[in-house]
């Protein structure tokens, strides 16, 4: 298993754009007119990042919307495999 561990957008979001430009949640939340917890859930990583949400942050932070669902995906593939055994599984013969 790679040993790569892609970020939460939550936590990405607090690095890329909350910390370096020192805005808070509250502010963000405003122009992405959600609700501070809503935001805060995210941005916390007690949340994961919905298309909507990712619209939205496509909208006032940049990226794209797939790029943005593309950093979810990536962090719940990385979770999953840390969890899920599928060493006992075996392919199912297709006639491949």
């Amino acid at each position: 298993m790679a040993r790569y561990n892609p970020l939460h957008p939550g936590k990405f979001i607090k690095e890329v754009y909350l910390k370096p430009f020192n805005l808070t949640c509250r502010e963000v939340a405003d122009y992405l007119k959600v609700s501070r917890s809503t935001f805060s859930r995210l941005v916390n990583q007690h949340s994961d990042l919905s298309p909507e949400m990712a619209l939205r942050l496509s909208k006032v932070l940049g990226r794209s919307p797939e790029s943005w669902l593309a950093m979810q995906n990536s962090y719940d593939l990385w979770k999953a495999k840390k969890t899920v055994n599928v060493d006992k599984l075996e392919k199912l013969d297709l006639g491949e």
